[in-house]
């Protein structure tokens, strides 16, 4: 039985297998990744889907500036383990997601996305038009919703991390993190 439920931090090595395998080393060179990079997760807003104790999906919140003033959450990745998929799992961590964001007072949520995927919940690039991100991207898949109506009514700027710092790995951790998510290890062999 698949059970969603708040991210654990015993869950981060199986929850980091599982974006590898869904998206591999491009993940780390997505403008999102900016907004996402030496920060933590929203405060309970980051969830796992879990079958039989093993992690097969994964969804969280970010907490950005969408322009100046003006707090935003940044959806991303959600990611679903190839066994798993088209089985509604996806929409659900999205669904819940976006629900306790809702429950706890969030005004709007932003993420890069499939526009047909993510306009089933609301999601669309007209409310992004204004706003920009770090990097390159296609503009076509910046999406928004407004939880409260008019949360994003005139944003104008530049989409930026507002979140709490992640603490700092030690040397030995990074340098281990950066052999298992990059050729740098091959290139050092």
């Amino acid at each position: 039985m698949i059970t969603i439920r708040k991210e654990l931090a015993r869950d981060i090595e199986a929850r980091e297998a599982l974006l590898d395998l869904a998206f591999g080393d491009t993940r780390f060179q997505k403008a999102s990744e900016r907004l996402r990079e030496g920060r933590l997760p929203a405060t309970a807003l980051a969830f796992i889907a879990s079958d039989r104790g093993h992690i097969v999906g994964t969804a969280r919140l970010w907490n950005v500036s969408a322009g100046p003033s003006r707090p935003a959450l940044l959806l991303g990745p959600v990611a679903v383990h190839p066994d798993f998929r088209r089985r509604g799992l996806g929409g659900a961590l999205v669904e819940r997601s976006l629900d306790d964001a809702r429950r706890l007072g969030h005004r709007a949520v932003l993420l890069v996305g499939d526009a047909p995927y993510y306009g089933r919940f609301g999601f669309s690039s007209g409310l992004t038009g204004g706003l920009w991100l770090p990097g390159q991207y296609d503009a076509s898949r910046f999406l928004a919703l407004e939880l409260q109506p008019g949360a994003l009514t005139s944003a104008q700027g530049l989409v930026s991390p507002t979140g709490r710092p992640a603490p700092k790995l030690p040397l030995g951790a990074l340098v281990a993190r950066l052999g298992r998510t990059t050729p740098l290890a091959a290139r050092a062999a």
